[in-house]
């Protein structure tokens, strides 16, 4: 009876393991026609666009041609523009005023205010109308400027979250302004007016709250270099207390003292203590100079790296190629044509 039973479960083990088989071989084969279906469909859309063009080669090229002539002629009498380009460095967060002003000027000239425009940049009606308008992008930026506005974020935040924020992450998810240079873009129908326009946009950083930022940075320094000079004047102290205590130490080799957390003591013999004040002093220094430093470089809303050039560049731009962006849509729109119109012959003719 057992060796019935052992016999009747093989056969079925068998049985289940033919049926797995079974299943996994149709489903490799039905992926494997599925894959061959799409190959000859993507094959058969290839040969129908050979076909087209090799059917129609004449009817494409005559109005490609056509295309190019038109948007060539259309380059030729459109009128030249100008563009000018000037680099700066926003500081004390100015370039969130300066790109909401770019969008002003913008409008401005898009609504036809001319007085607006004349009463900012000063200059007169004439060259006004030759503005067509302003751009502003993230200027120039190394990879040492990114790292070193990562080690920047990460010393902000705790040591958890600081391990799980990779640099990747970071990059990702910044602002697009976060760098430190700003290229403005200055677009005119004259060569000869961006010079105009310097004076316009650098008052635009000027802000009450880019002001405020600045008095308060200064009110800070100066805390900081009073509470420094404070304790380079106790260092000084302290060296001349140290010369008295040398001095004593000379009439009693056993006599000792303790100045803060600096002992000086008979025992003490060729160790002494006068290179640590020493080093405190230069320590205290360089950190008044980085102060100075810091103040002297940063004493205005913002810098000029580069300016407007006299005369400006004539503008190009891939959108004012007409006579190549013609021909590529006049191609596209006659393959839609021939498509939709072979799927209407076949909808009309499927019944049939």
């Amino acid at each position: 009876m057992s060796e019935n039973n052992k016999e009747i479960k093989s056969n079925n083990e068998e049985e289940d393991l033919v049926v797995f088989f079974n299943l996994i071989g149709n489903a490799f084969n039905k992926l494997l026609n599925n894959i061959f279906r799409i190959l000859k469909y993507i094959f058969s859309v290839l040969i129908f666009t050979l076909r087209f063009f090799i059917t129609k080669w004449k009817i494409i090229l005559g109005i490609v041609l056509l295309a190019a002539v038109i948007g060539y002629a259309l380059e030729k009498t459109k009128p030249t523009a100008f563009q000018a380009e000037m680099l700066v460095e926003p500081y004390f967060n100015s370039k969130f005023q300066l790109v909401n002003n770019i969008d002003y000027f913008n409008a401005l000239i898009a609504s036809g205010d001319t007085q607006s425009l004349q009463k900012i940049f000063k200059i007169d009606k004439e060259t006004v109308s030759a503005i067509n308008g302003f751009s502003i992008e993230p200027g120039p930026e190394t990879e040492n400027d990114k790292l070193l506005q990562y080690e920047n974020f990460i010393a902000q935040l705790d040591s958890v979250r600081a391990q799980e924020y990779s640099y990747e992450d970071f990059i990702s998810n910044r602002s697009e302004y976060a760098g430190k240079f700003f290229l403005i873009k200055a677009y005119a129908s004259r060569a000869n007016v961006f010079k105009d326009l310097e004076d316009g946009i650098l008052t635009s950083f000027v802000n009450n709250y880019s002001n405020k930022a600045m008095k308060r940075r200064d009110d800070l320094i100066n805390i900081q270099k009073e509470n420094l000079e404070d304790q380079l004047q106790q260092v000084k102290d302290l060296q001349n207390i140290y010369i008295n205590v040398i001095e004593r130490e000379s009439n009693n080799k056993e006599k000792s003292f303790k100045i803060g957390d600096i002992s000086i003591s008979g025992s003490d013999g060729q160790k002494t203590r006068e290179y640590e004040l020493l080093q405190e002093e230069q320590r205290i220094r360089n950190e008044l100079k980085k102060l100075e430093e810091q103040k002297i470089e940063e004493d205005v809303v913002f810098e000029v790296i580069s300016s407007f050039q006299e005369v400006g560049n004539i503008s190009s731009h891939w959108k004012e190629k007409y006579s190549i962006i013609f021909p590529i849509l006049s191609l596209v729109i006659l393959i839609l044509f021939f498509m939709i119109r072979k799927i209407i012959v076949y909808t009309l003719n499927y019944e049939e």
